[in-house]
C-alpha cells in the first residue's frame, strides 16, 4: 500500500475554494429569496401586495438555485469522498431539503393556474414553509460542520468512511441555534430585498419588518459567532471575521432605518459572504468531519479525485462559470426596478 500524500495539491485546494465560492454565491443569492419566500403570508395583505412580492424573486429564483446544483455537482467530481460520506450519511436532512425545495417550486410555477384565493393562498403558504425548512435545515447542517462530523473506516474498507453519528446527534443547542440564526438572517435579508425592489405600502411594510428582524439577527447572529469562536474557532482570523460580520449586521440595521434600501442589501449580503467564510475555512482542512475514531483521515487530500479529474474540470470552469456568472448579472440587470400594486393588472390571464 502506497503512503498517503498529507500536503494537498494546488488544484486540490483550488477547487475547495471554487466550491466554496459556489456555497457563498448560493447563501447570499438564495438567502434573500429564501427570505421573500417565508413573508409572502406576513407582508402581502392583499392579492396584489403578494403578486408584487412573488415578481420580486420570480425572475431569480431558480437561476439562484444553479449555485446550489452546480455546487453538489463540484463536490460529487471533486471530492468524490465528501459528498459520498455526506449523503450517504446525512440522508434525511437531505431529503427534508429536497422536499422544501420541490415545494417552493411547486408553490411559484402553480400558484398563477387558478384565479380561486383560497387556492393562491395554499402556494403562498407551501412557498414560506419551503423556504423555512430548507433555511432550518441547512443552519442546522452547517452547524454540524464548523463541531465536525464523527466518521470512520467502513467495516473492512481501507478508504470508505461513514458518518459514526445518529440523526438525533444533529440537534445539539449550538446546531439547533445555528438552524434559528440562518432563518433570522434570510428574513433580514430578504425584507431588505424587498425594501429595495418595491414601492409603496409593500416597501413600507419590509423596511418596518427589516428594522425588528434585524435586530434579532444582530444579537442572534452575535451569539451564534462568538460561541462558534469559543468552542470551534480557527484563531485571530475567525475573530477577525465575525467582528467585520457583526459590523455589516448593524450597519444594514442602520440603513434601513434611514431609508438607504441599497446601502442595507449591500450590507447583509456582505455579512452573510463573511459568515459563510468563517464557516468554510473553520472546515478546512477536514471538511467539516471529525476524524478523532478514523484510522485514515478523510480530509481534503484523500476525499479528492484525481489529478487529471481535477485538470478537465478546471478546463471546463475556465470556460463555463464566466458564462453562468454574465448570465446572472444580466439577469439581474434587466429586473432592476422596483415595483408596486400599481405594475400588477387587474385581469388576471390564468396560465394554461
Amino acid at each position: 500500500m502506497l503512503p498517503l500524500a498529507t500536503e494537498p495539491s494546488t488544484l486540490q485546494v483550488v477547487w475547495y475554494v471554487l466550491i466554496a465560492v459556489l456555497w457563498i454565491g448560493y447563501l447570499v443569492l438564495e438567502g434573500f429569496d429564501y427570505g421573500v419566500g417565508m413573508l409572502i403570508p406576513f407582508l402581502g395583505k392583499t392579492e396584489k401586495e403578494r403578486r408584487v412580492i412573488v415578481n420580486t424573486v420570480g425572475p431569480l429564483w431558480d437561476g439562484n438555485e444553479v449555485w446550489l446544483l452546480t455546487a453538489g455537482g463540484a463536490t460529487f467530481a471533486a471530492f468524490p469522498g465528501w459528498y459520498a460520506t455526506l449523503f450517504s450519511g446525512l440522508y434525511v436532512p437531505f431529503f427534508l431539503i429536497l422536499v422544501g425545495l420541490i415545494i417552493r417550486g411547486v408553490a411559484f410555477e402553480y400558484r398563477a393556474k387558478h384565479p380561486d384565493a383560497r387556492w393562491r393562498n395554499t402556494f403562498d403558504w407551501m412557498a414560506a414553509t419551503g423556504s423555512f425548512v430548507v433555511s432550518l435545515v441547512f443552519g442546522v447542517g452547517f452547524a454540524n460542520f464548523i463541531i465536525g462530523m464523527p466518521v470512520a473506516l467502513a467495516e473492512g474498507s481501507q478508504h470508505l468512511h461513514v458518518f459514526t453519528g445518529g440523526f438525533w446527534s444533529l440537534f445539539s443547542p449550538f446546531a439547533l441555534l445555528g438552524g434559528v440564526v440562518l432563518v433570522v438572517l434570510f428574513l433580514f435579508h430578504g425584507a431588505n430585498f424587498l425594501a429595495l425592489k418595491t414601492k409603496g405600502v409593500v416597501h413600507d411594510r419590509a423596511e418596518a419588518f427589516s428594522g425588528k428582524v434585524g435586530l434579532v439577527a444582530i444579537v442572534g447572529g452575535a451569539i451564534y459567532l462568538v460561541w462558534a469562536n469559543l468552542a470551534y474557532g480557527w484563531g485571530i482570523v475567525g475573530w477577525l471575521l465575525t467582528v467585520l460580520a457583526a459590523v455589516g449586521l448593524i450597519a444594514s440595521w442602520l440603513a434601513i432605518r434611514q431609508g438607504r434600501d441599497g446601502w442595507a442589501f449591500i450590507a447583509t449580503t456582505v455579512a452573510i459572504l463573511l459568515v459563510a467564510v468563517w464557516i468554510f475555512g473553520r472546515m478546512w482542512p477536514n471538511l467539516g468531519f471529525d476524524n478523532s475514531a478514523a484510522a485514515v483521515p478523510l480530509d481534503r487530500v484523500t476525499a479528492a479525485s484525481t489529478e487529471l479529474t481535477l485538470t478537465i474540470m478546471t478546463g471546463a470552469a475556465v470556460v463555463f462559470v464566466p458564462i453562468v456568472l454574465a448570465y446572472q448579472a444580466w439577469s439581474i440587470w434587466i429586473f432592476r426596478k422596483r415595483i408596486s400594486t400599481k405594475n400588477i393588472p387587474d385581469d388576471v390571464a390564468v396560465a394554461a
